[in-house]
């Protein structure tokens, strides 16, 4: 006996209603959509609280920080789940800009380094090097009147002559050319920002992943603070990473190089991932390295070795030479017979994990992939399902400090995912890992400073990560952020944080029960 279908339940298609029914968790893009917009504005509305906070206190640093991380979260679980639509991206877009317009026009109150970056350039317009004389000296005197504001704000600027390398020295001549105000230095930051994801979406596109995953990079809320709210130059120097990985994934070793070289000559930390982007038989990238920053530091050598200005101070003065700002150290010298362990020590620990990541990035290099044929992609390919997804196969991060062991089984008939990686992707792994093992040894003090994971984690997302920016974030807006026992349990509570969400992450990878649960089949975005 058959069952009659009712013309009345069968839609245009001639698809029986019925046989198109889904499970309550499966949503359309247009809810998509809408969620996101409501988690947008909320943020957006946070960071108006944020400078509000500035001048009164409502509901504190760490309550602006505490709900902007939920929203986040929110954010990134639908856009790594859910179904989006050609309108999606534009709403991330939107959502980027309205949050970095909201902070931008506010004085900087969290951190007072743009007021340096500001003066360095204003000295260099009176062809003054700026390594030459701290800010207080008498023989600046006649510049600080017409810019006593800034003068006014320049931390150290009676002792500590400029630490930034010739390239953020550069950029800044530029940036005060056209107008030497705190807030057009910020704007020039947040535009660095956008070319940090013109990148980022280029690498999602060439290994398969939909654009609208740059979310992850552009509502993270400490980029917001750290970047449209402070100015922080990390922006540029992120904006240089990201085009160095764009090249070395397109083997354009001189443009790689030369990205390379100018994100060194802004922050020094980018050095870490010269092994990384060096490809095994082209000597190209690294010569092109040397010979940038050769001739940048030649560009400002009339002031001697003044030109590496209070670098070696502010390494005595941050504890990096001393040992004090190391929190793994710190917490070793807290073990029975260990006490006396000394900074030597603790770099001769250091030393094996950067070597055995440096091992594996030359294994990466001689991955060569196909020297005259660029990889298939297919950005409108269907994306493989995916919650926080990561490589197929072990990532070491670095041997004996995480063992980076994700895994991510692809389903049939999906398009590979982000870290289904071929010989040409292969060094991302390598870079992430240098660039997590440097965070996690050397412990910054300062939320700035961890903002280039952003673009990997963009990249590469999983939960160890996103609970070492998120925990950093927080936990450095609430009382636990004063040098001493305070930032000591701070530390403890956030690396605690991040090695269960590191044996969480292992376990999903392998009982990924998570997924029939959670997770849908997404496509890609269409074209505007």
């Amino acid at each position: 006996m058959t069952t009659a279908i009712n013309p009345a339940k069968v839609s245009r298609t001639g698809t029986p209603y019925t046989a198109r029914i889904q499970h309550w968790s499966i949503a359309r893009p247009w809810q998509t959509n809408a969620a996101l917009l409501l988690i947008g504005t909320a943020l957006f509305f946070l960071c108006r609280q944020l400078v509000s906070e500035y001048d009164h206190y409502t509901i504190g640093f760490s309550g602006v920080s505490g709900w902007s991380s939920i929203l986040y979260l929110a954010a990134a679980f639908l856009i790594l789940t859910q179904p989006v639509d050609r309108f999606t991206f534009p709403i991330i877009l939107a959502v980027a800009i309205a949050c970095r317009l909201a902070v931008l026009f506010a004085e900087p109150y969290l951190s007072s380094d743009i007021y340096r970056y500001v003066w360095d350039g204003i000295v260099q317009h009176a062809h003054i090097s700026p390594y030459r004389y701290v800010p207080g000296n008498p023989l600046l005197e006649f510049l600080r009147a017409p810019n006593q504001d800034i003068f006014d704000n320049i931390n150290r600027r009676d002792y500590a002559h400029t630490i930034y390398p010739p390239a953020a020295q550069a950029l800044f001549y530029l940036i005060t050319w056209i107008s030497p105000t705190v807030t057009f230095m910020k704007a020039a930051m947040v535009l660095f920002e956008g070319v940090t994801m013109y990148a980022l979406i280029k690498l999602l596109r060439y290994l398969g992943i939909r654009r609208e995953q740059i979310l992850l990079y552009a509502w993270c809320p400490l980029l917001i603070w750290e970047i449209a709210g402070s100015g922080h130059l990390d922006s540029a120097a992120m904006a240089f990473i990201a085009l160095a990985l764009l090249a070395r994934y397109r083997k354009q070793p001189i443009l790689t190089g030369l990205f390379l070289a100018i994100a060194i000559l802004l922050k020094f930390y980018p050095v870490v991932l010269l092994p990384a982007l060096y490809r095994r038989g082209d000597f190209k990238m690294p010569a092109t390295v040397a010979a940038v920053i050769a001739l940048a530091y030649a560009a400002y050598s009339s002031v001697g070795m003044l030109v590496f200005g209070f670098l070696g101070g502010y390494a005595k003065e941050e504890g990096i030479t001393t040992g004090t700002r190391y929190f793994l150290l710190e917490l070793a010298q807290r073990i029975p017979g260990l006490n006396s362990l000394t900074p030597t020590a603790y770099f001769l620990f250091c030393a094996p994990v950067f070597a055995a990541i440096t091992w594996w990035s030359w294994q990466v290099a001689s991955q060569h992939g196909s020297e005259n044929q660029r990889p298939a992609t297919n950005p409108g390919a269907p994306s493989s399902r995916r919650f926080l997804s990561l490589s197929r196969g072990p990532r070491q991060l670095a041997g004996g400090v995480v063992w980076w062991a994700f895994a991510q089984p692809r389903e049939p008939h999906s398009s590979p995912g982000p870290f289904s990686l071929s010989a040409d992707a292969a060094f991302l792994a390598p870079a992430f890992a240098l660039t997590a093992a440097l965070m996690f040894l050397f412990s910054p003090h300062y939320a700035w400073y961890i903002i280039w994971l952003v673009p990997f984690f963009t990249l590469m997302p999983n939960l160890p990560i996103l609970t070492y920016l998120l925990g950093f974030f927080y936990l450095y807006t609430t009382a636990l952020a004063v040098p001493g026992p305070k930032i000591f349990l701070a530390n403890e509570i956030l690396y605690a944080a991040v090695f269960a969400a590191f044996l969480i992450q292992l376990a999903l990878n392998r009982w990924p029960v998570h997924r029939p649960l959670f997770v849908q089949h997404s496509t890609a975005s269409e074209p505007l």
